[in-house]
């Protein structure tokens, strides 16, 4: 079990330096990985109110470049850096239940990436190309109500997860 120093600047002397440090990076990467994803969410839902395609088109292509930007790298953050906190600190992954769980669920997000990815690209093309008719509009609507139900899925999921890890609740494991 880790503790903690009780005084300030004990920090220094503290037996599991590797896993403060894996934490951190931790830490880190989720908070780029779900701030990116959240924020997709809400400039989509912005270009979305304008009824502009060409805006919409932008948007769009911004989130495809920051998803590879941050979130695939945030991705890799938090699957490193969780593995290397865990095994620092001698925590059972599989066995621990707020470790398990996490992983269940940022798993479940990912497969949902999964879908979303392909359907970004398709929204992009199909706004960057687009006339402003009702029909062009009808196209994007329903693709875009898709995305937005399928990225409310992959934001609810590691949001969990964070509850999770920041909580440590008693939950089964195997």
């Amino acid at each position: 079990m880790l503790t903690y120093p009780a005084r300030p600047g004990a920090l220094a002397r503290d037996p599991h330096p590797r896993y403060l440090m894996w934490k951190l990076l931790h830490i880190a990467s989720v908070i780029i990985f779900l701030g990116n994803i959240i924020t997709g969410l809400f400039w989509a839902a912005h270009a979305h109110k304008s009824h502009d395609l060409r805006l919409i088109a932008a948007t769009f292509d911004g989130i495809i470049r920051s998803d590879r930007r941050f979130t695939i790298p945030g991705v890799v953050g938090i699957v490193v850096s969780g593995i290397g906190a865990a095994v620092s600190a001698r925590l059972p992954i599989l066995r621990t239940g707020w470790i398990l769980w996490p992983i269940v669920l940022f798993t479940v997000s990912g497969l949902t990436f999964g879908v979303l990815a392909p359907l970004q690209r398709k929204i992009l093309e199909s706004t960057r190309t687009a006339d402003s008719s009702a029909a062009a509009w009808g196209a994007y609507e329903a693709m875009y109500k898709k995305w937005e139900l399928y990225g409310l899925f992959a934001v609810i999921t590691p949001a969990a997860a964070f509850v999770i890890m920041v909580l440590k609740p008693l939950l089964p494991a195997l």
